[in-house]
């Protein structure tokens, strides 16, 4: 008997699903492929003792599918969502070299970088990422389906938003998918705050998110091309081809609106202030309050990069001719030096260096003291170590965006903490039953994992003041 195919998509009325499932049945074997659409996907072959039980197995899947909203389709009649990534055309710098402590190839250009107290992550278009000490030691690496396109923080959580339209959370042993955005945006750039996620696109649209990857609402600023998305407990700032604009976090309602001299390509914030990198060779800093300009820190060539020392006390900027340079807080430049391996497409300043992750996919860690300084515009600078991630360094790929996930089964709550998942309408949602918190809010959840009737184990949750919900952390395994 010839292998019978069943192709099917789902197709969400919102746009948030855009996912295909084949099943074919050939003879004692029936083979799952599934993923999104216009994308090869993954595949599992499963055996069977007898046609019958084939046949039987195949029909399930099929069903639950069905059951679900997926219909048959044709393959081929969606494309993949469209994916937007800046140029990594880099000019090498006639500047003094940088006093690079260390620099590590992560293997493709990177715009995804994070620096905590701990370690740095590095995301690249290979959709690699990676952890390393801030001595420079690689510690681990996550392999995500797409390229990086961001990597940020919110609180105890890290997040990687990827060229797949996915946002996954790498918090756990695994990356999980934490956010998935609707197919017909193609995604610039992305920032979360207290589980809100704000997300930039190409036509200039900011978009947020809530914790139950829920849209809240959106808005189309003046111009397109919108880099830049900065969120906090207030507010959302957004960056496009004209300018900055701030919206109220809560209902999307406009605030204000900057025109600049050149498109936004960058942006970073501190408490009061707005900084935005532009194509014009400058840095703006704006008042969160009102939008008016409060300096200019001016380079010499497109800025693809911003960050600033604590309080703002220091500016940062890298151009697209592989230079990096350094502002006091009124926009006098101090200095200006050459990165030797690329231009800096995302930075961060932390406890005197300044780490960068350039065109060419380089993780760089300079030192940033003032006599690590002055010795370099004097010519002399320590021989950077090239890093390198151990042959055996295990690659942790995503779990939570396969159509079933396996989950560790524990029979005890010990110190975890239990969280059910129950029924509300057409959504499954989460809620804490261990003693002592509040059954009636809902638990930022992976939606991979929930099945209805279900309990987990927790490491721990934390409470949200501004959204009103638990955010769940650790690992995940289920109750029996």
């Amino acid at each position: 008997m010839a292998a019978r195919s069943t192709y099917l998509e789902l197709s969400e009325d919102d746009g948030s699903s855009h996912k295909f499932y084949e099943v074919v049945l050939d003879g004692l074997q029936v083979t799952i492929s599934y993923g999104r659409i216009g994308e090869p996907g993954q595949s599992k072959v499963s055996a069977f003792a007898t046609a019958e039980k084939a046949e039987a197995a195949a029909a399930k899947k099929i069903g639950e599918k069905v059951r679900r909203g997926y219909a048959p389709a044709v393959r081929g009649g969606r494309q993949r969502r469209a994916v937007t990534r800046r140029s990594v055309a880099s000019v090498r710098s006639t500047a003094t070299q940088a006093p690079v402590l260390w620099r590590f190839a992560s293997g493709a250009a990177a715009f995804g970088i994070f620096v905590d107290s701990e370690r740095c992550w590095v995301g690249n278009q290979n959709g690699d990422v990676y952890t390393v000490t801030h001595g420079g030691t690689v510690t681990g690496r996550f392999r995500l389906p797409d390229g990086v396109k961001c990597i940020v923080a919110d609180d105890f959580w890290i997040y990687a938003g990827a060229d797949d339209g996915k946002v996954y959370d790498l918090s756990g042993k695994v990356p999980r998918l934490a956010y998935e955005i609707s197919e017909d945006v193609d995604i610039y750039w992305l920032d979360i705050h207290e589980g809100v996620l704000g997300v930039s696109d190409q036509a200039g649209r900011i978009t947020t998110i809530d914790h139950e990857d829920e849209f809240q609402w959106a808005r189309k600023g003046r111009g397109d091309s919108a880099w830049m998305v900065r969120c906090d407990d207030e507010a959302v700032y957004h960056g496009h081809s004209t300018g900055v604009a701030r919206y109220d976090a809560a209902a999307g309602a406009p605030v204000w609106e900057t025109g600049l001299n050149g498109a936004v390509l960058f942006g970073w914030q501190e408490a009061g202030s707005v900084y935005a990198g532009t194509s014009r060779g400058a840095v703006h800093r704006l008042s969160k309050s009102d939008g008016a300009t409060e300096a200019v820190y001016r380079c010499d060539a497109t800025v693809f990069s911003c960050a600033t020392a604590p309080g703002g006390r220091y500016v940062f900027a890298g151009d697209n001719h592989s230079s990096i340079y350094c502002f006091d807080q009124s926009g006098e430049r101090l200095w200006k030096l050459a990165t030797g391996c690329g231009s800096a497409f995302s930075m961060q300043y932390l406890d005197d260096r300044l780490y960068i992750v350039t065109t060419d996919g380089t993780l760089a860690c300079i030192d940033a003291t003032e006599e690590a300084i002055k010795a370099a515009q004097g010519g002399t600078v320590p021989e950077p170590v090239d890093v390198k991630a151990a042959a055996g360094l295990a690659v942790v790929e995503p779990t939570a965006t396969l159509e079933t996930v396996t989950l560790e089964t524990v029979s005890g709550a010990g110190d975890g903490v239990v969280v059910e998942c129950f029924r509300e309408g057409e959504r499954l949602r989460v809620r804490v039953v261990s003693e002592g918190y509040d059954v009636r809010r809902n638990v930022q959840f992976p939606k991979g994992v929930r099945e209805a009737g279900a309990r987990y184990l927790v490491e721990g949750v934390r409470f949200s003041e501004r959204g009103g919900f638990y955010r769940a952390y650790g690992d995940i395994r289920r109750l029996l």
